[in-house]
């Protein structure tokens, strides 16, 4: 029987424990991460160095891009790692780390992608308002709150999480740690406090996606009554990657999070965790730069200017 006060470290057993299948685990990580870096790394400077993109949607994708580069740094270097070295060791403190970094970008994402949707609303319903609704002092503040809920947020997950007793093993089922496979691990009494994490993620979830949803309908309906063919493209541009973005992100965590729980491995955990976890911070990018004609045009002349 095992206590949570006496668990030093904790085995992640996502990947395989054959040498050349944890090679290659590495170097598919290895581009991934570095694709993702360089793709995040490239919109955050071209949204810094292009002032025609200091504007509220860009600021807000700035965000974005910056919580993605969070996300993908707390998760896949520490896998390479461990598939470099052939081990699957993470000590307890560097897993307590790595749920409250990982849950704290997501929920921050989240809140981001939100007022994002609210930006997108009063720029194509509310256009001849958006200068003094949207100003620097309020994207700030919504920023700021974004990221504040995101502490928060994580904060009650992973104090939720790591107060349990653990009496099952110290075996993740997962490459890096998970909360839903961390309360695998919990005594049979947590019942309690994995309904609190799966009600707690529902709501945060189902709130802001109904609010992105409701935004969303009264956006195409203004967008479908615009005269002009060339405007009604130009609002499909600014807000179908928004939406591609917004299903990326939350399909594979509701999934990963709603799904009943099974004591056994299971390879569709692996790849729901690979889904939310890594894919959305490595395609954001592409989703936003091959919409955007504004972000075309200023990576166009940050690498012109390289």
């Amino acid at each position: 029987m095992l206590n949570h006060s006496t668990v030093t470290e904790f085995l992640l057993l996502g990947f395989s424990d054959i040498r050349e299948l944890q090679i290659l685990h590495f170097v598919m990580f290895l581009v991934i991460y570095v694709a993702a870096l360089m793709g995040n790394l490239l919109i955050i400077s071209a949204i810094v160095l292009d002032h025609r993109l200091h504007s509220p949607m860009y600021f807000f994708l700035l965000n974005l891009s910056i919580l993605d580069l969070g996300a993908i740094s707390v998760i896949i270097p520490k896998s390479m790692a461990n598939s470099i070295m052939d081990t699957t060791v993470i000590s307890y403190p560097a897993c307590v780390t790595q749920v409250f970094l990982f849950v704290f970008f997501f929920g921050t994402d989240l809140s981001v992608l939100t007022v994002m949707a609210y930006d997108r609303y009063v720029a194509i319903c509310q256009p001849l308002h958006y200068e003094q609704v949207m100003t620097r002092r309020a994207c700030v503040k919504m920023a700021t709150s974004a990221w504040m809920a995101g502490i928060i947020y994580s904060s009650l997950h992973t104090g939720n999480t790591f107060r349990l007793p653990l009496c099952q093993s110290n075996n993740i089922d997962q490459f890096f740690c998970e909360i839903p496979q961390l309360l695998k691990l919990a005594c049979s009494d947590s019942y309690r406090s994995e309904i609190g994490v799966i009600a707690a993620s529902a709501v945060l979830s189902t709130t802001c996606f109904l609010f992105i949803i409701i935004t969303y309908v009264q956006i195409f309906n203004t967008v479908l009554r615009i005269p002009s063919e060339q405007g009604r493209h130009k609002a499909f541009s600014t807000c179908l990657p928004h939406l591609a973005v917004i299903f990326l992100l939350l399909c594979p965590a509701i999934i990963g999070y709603l799904k009943p729980n099974t004591s056994s491995a299971s390879n569709l955990d692996l790849v729901v965790g690979v889904l939310y976890a890594v894919v959305p911070p490595l395609m954001n990018p592409v989703i936003y730069s091959m919409r955007n004609k504004e972000i075309k045009a200023g990576l166009k002349k940050l690498l012109g200017r390289r």
